[in-house]
């Protein structure tokens, strides 16, 4: 076992290769499991921000981002102190990032870490070469996961059910706190007034300007219900490898904490969320259309395939049981992720044969967000971590 499934890991994704080569982004090994970009045509990325918008799959991107950058000792815009995230839901500013203002990082590679978007001052911390990229997800089954994950806020803790709330929105308080999480989120994340309904007279206008200000500043935006095939034009449009994009999900609640939406409430949640959900039709569509233009569909179909053959892979080399489990069943405390509200968040248990460079390659894979950034803050800036307890800020959102 060990040496075979140390070769596998090491082909399939190149982990902790320090060299020259790998810092400047170089594709990893030609005789990988997996393609390699074509650096004669495009160059791998490695200026990136990616807004990490709420219960989108997101996590499970930023560890992506975060195993892509901590392999080639790129630097990231990590949050000041001991902040979890670049002080969200306050729109973002430039001194929310580590080591910015005092000018101690002359260079960051990757944002990644939640926070309410603002281009003008993104701009300020990030390069000019930067590349944009961000993830949505259809508002019917995005506010059935909040109902769930952020129970706790008072927008949804008086309610009984997503449809008992769906029906006393006249009692909905827009100053109440954590408002935003009950109510065209994505909006809200995106920089955007959050307080618009179908109803609203303006709610077609602050959908257009909504449309037009997220065009001119993101280059990509990915669907939730189609990650694989998100995960293949990203790796696409970065010049990466397959490798590069492979992941296990994260933050992921287990299936008896989901409800099934009845078609009365979804039109109920489209009306309510209604800016969400004209962001959703109009980027669902400019998604495939980039799906067409850079990959082509019957190349989508094959290299979806060929990711999901090398994750299985992955999962039966890494993973007891070869899946997630409920947190009741986790071994290790430090691949625990934080739970919130009603929501059940599993995790995964690491086979316990696995040699010590498997194991950490696989833990890389396996780390919630809150250890994970508090692993790279130690790296980055290690005079000045110290073993302090912190509250992840949703904690607030405990039912």
């Amino acid at each position: 076992m060990r040496g075979n499934s140390f070769q596998l890991l090491d082909k399939a994704f190149n982990f902790f290769r320090h060299s020259d080569t790998a810092r400047r982004g170089v594709p990893p090994d030609p005789n990988s499991v997996a393609d390699v970009p074509n650096t004669a045509t495009c160059h791998p990325q490695s200026h990136i921000v990616f807004l990490k918008t709420h219960k989108t799959a997101s996590s499970t991107v930023l560890n992506i981002l975060y195993r892509y950058g901590e392999s080639r000792n790129l630097t990231f815009a990590l949050p000041v102190g001991q902040a979890m995230h670049l002080f969200y839901p306050k729109l973002f500013e430039s001194h929310f990032v580590e080591g910015f203002s005092s000018g101690r990082v002359k260079e960051f590679h990757i944002m990644c870490n939640h926070m309410r978007f603002r281009k003008a001052e993104v701009a300020k911390v990030m390069p000019e070469d930067t590349f944009y990229f961000s993830i949505i997800r259809h508002p019917v089954t995005m506010i059935e996961s909040s109902f769930s994950y952020f129970k706790g806020i008072p927008a949804f803790s008086n309610s009984r059910s997503l449809e008992d709330f769906l029906d006393n929105t006249n009692n909905f308080k827009d100053s109440a706190p954590w408002s935003f999480l009950a109510h065209n989120n994505l909006a809200f994340d995106f920089g955007f007034d959050h307080n618009v309904t179908a109803d609203a007279d303006d709610h077609e206008d602050k959908a257009k300007r909504a449309v037009a200000a997220i065009e001119r500043d993101f280059h990509l935006i990915l669907v939730s219900e189609y990650f694989d095939e998100s995960m293949i034009l990203l790796k696409h449009v970065l010049c990466w490898s397959l490798q590069d994009v492979v992941s296990f999900k994260l933050n992921s609640r287990s299936n008896r904490t989901r409800h099934q939406i009845s078609p009365n409430t979804a039109e109920k949640i489209k009306r309510w969320n209604a800016l969400d959900w004209s962001l959703y039709l109009h980027f669902n569509a400019t998604f495939w259309q980039k799906v067409e233009s850079v990959v082509g569909r019957e190349q989508m179909k094959s290299e979806v395939s060929q990711l999901r053959e090398l994750q299985d892979k992955l999962a039966n080399t890494c993973l007891k049981g070869g899946g997630a489990v409920d947190p009741s069943q986790m071994k290790d405390a430090g691949l625990m992720p934080a739970q919130s509200g009603t929501a059940v968040i599993q995790g995964y248990n690491l086979k316990p044969d696995l040699d010590s460079q498997t194991r950490t390659q696989c833990q890389r894979l396996t780390t919630p967000e809150l250890q994970y950034t508090e692993r790279l803050k130690s790296l980055q800036f290690p005079v000045q971590q110290k073993q302090v307890k912190r509250m992840p800020f949703f904690s607030v959102f405990k039912a």
